[in-house]
């Protein structure tokens, strides 16, 4: 069952998209960029996919994060 949660605009032609997805009948949250260009529309190598067990040990990790606005990566 593959399931979109959203996506953030990347660039002008890509975006990163955060889905539910099953791969060889094993589930996971896959964060991958999706380019739409004149070359080329579909989804690329660049990303990672957690699987569904480890989900909340990724998130704890995430919420650990401080990013102070206007700083660097924004």
């Amino acid at each position: 069952m593959e399931q979109e949660f959203g996506r953030i605009r990347k660039s002008e032609t890509t975006e990163l998209v955060v889905r539910r997805t099953e791969f060889r009948g094993s589930a996971g949250i896959d964060i991958r960029e999706y380019v739409t260009s004149d070359r080329y529309t579909g989804w690329s190598k660049n990303g990672v996919r957690v699987p569904v067990n480890q989900w909340r040990s990724f998130k704890e990790i995430l919420e650990k994060i401080e990013v102070s606005e206007g700083g660097e990566g924004d």
